[in-house]
């Protein structure tokens, strides 16, 4: 059912704001009525075009007693009426409540887990997907840390994508990534299993967490091991200990006052991802586990690289085109993961 009071609350809030921006909103106040306005306008447009289906299914119901119009109505009819069910679908999908990070930024960071050197030419193999897919969504992709294995591998990295719509599409990606493949290393042929773990972060403004400045050491040192272009000789490398959490953050740009920004934006995403799990453990603490937790330590996805194939067991997806998904060809991924988490919201909601 679609609850009509609702509809008009969100209609009238759309106008009201469409107005202030026209003709009375002060100076201050017009970024965060543009945000407003912008989440709004799609859903008043799905609100829309469901009204108007509605609406026209009452007047051609209507013209069936007019003798003139009854063929009318009669052709018109069946073609709305199968129309509905999509339009009230997508309506109900448009009034889900938003995770308010969905529209930031993110961090991703990629370790490798079981299987040595092959993990961590794992973990190299998933960064160049992610990369690959933010190019191909227009997005920003600038690797902030990067730490290489003598075989160029990934010891560990982190990634800041920037862009429309980041942290929504890539929130479903945190977890554990196995692989199933004869490694490079292996001269036998036999195939192993390994893994690496991605989480993904949304980027977190200063007013989200506010570190004092008695909770945090800073120390400047010498960058070293193999660490690719983000290695340097100077003492410029920057690590900052949150003290309370426990979590240690480390840059190795060539500037240190850009390494001090970096590790603090990133220390800000670990802290804010902490305080909403902890809500999300909260509020799940009665219900099953849903898509998208965040549980790092879940496997979520397996790449067998003989028979072509990528398993999502989230969701039971299984896709026959391994070599275009390693391509950064996410969507179909994303888009299902999306989809489910959606139901799940829908039926929890009608429950």
């Amino acid at each position: 059912m679609i609850p009509q009071e609702r509809l008009m609350q969100i209609t009238q809030r759309f106008e009201f704001l469409e107005a202030k921006m026209a003709g009375g909103a002060e100076p201050g106040e017009i970024a965060a009525l543009a945000k407003e306005y912008s989440d709004l306008k799609p859903v008043v447009a799905q609100i829309s075009e469901w009204q108007r289906i509605v609406a026209d299914i009452e007047e051609a119901e209507a013209m069936l007693e007019d003798p003139d119009m009854a063929e009318l109505a009669q052709e018109e009819l069946p073609t709305l009426k199968a129309a509905l069910p999509d339009a009230e679908a997508a309506l109900q999908i448009a009034l889900l409540p938003r995770d308010a990070a969905d529209a930031r930024p993110a961090m991703i960071e990629i370790r490798p887990g079981t299987g040595g050197e092959e993990a961590a030419l794992f973990a190299g193999d998933l960064l160049r997907m992610y990369h690959r897919y933010a190019e191909a969504q227009g997005w920003k992709f600038e690797i902030i840390e990067e730490a290489q294995t003598e075989l160029g591998g990934i010891k560990e990295v982190t990634a800041h994508v920037t862009g429309e719509g980041v942290f929504a599409r890539l929130k479903y990606e945190s977890g554990v990534h196995r692989v199933q493949r004869v490694p490079e290393t292996e001269s036998g042929g036999r195939i192993h299993t390994s893994a690496a773990t991605v989480a993904v972060l949304p980027e977190a403004e200063e007013v989200d967490i506010d570190i004092a400045p008695s909770d945090i050491r800073i120390d400047t040192m010498r960058a070293s091991g193999a660490g690719g272009q983000h290695v340097n000789t100077t003492d410029s490398a920057v690590r900052i200990t949150h003290l309370p959490s426990g979590i240690v953050v480390t840059s190795s740009e060539k500037s240190q006052h850009r390494n001090r920004e970096i590790a603090l934006s990133v220390l800000r995403a670990r802290l804010y991802d902490l305080e909403r799990q902890k809500v999300h453990d909260e509020r799940s603490a009665d219900r099953k586990a849903q898509v998208g937790s965040g549980d790092r330590s879940e496997r979520i996805r397996t790449y067998n690289f003989p028979q072509g194939r990528m398993t999502d067991h989230r969701i039971n997806l299984t896709l026959y085109k391994l070599d275009q998904v390693m391509a950064g060809d996410l969507d179909e991924i994303i888009d299902a993961l999306t989809a489910d988490s959606q139901a799940t919201m829908l039926a929890e909601m009608e429950g």
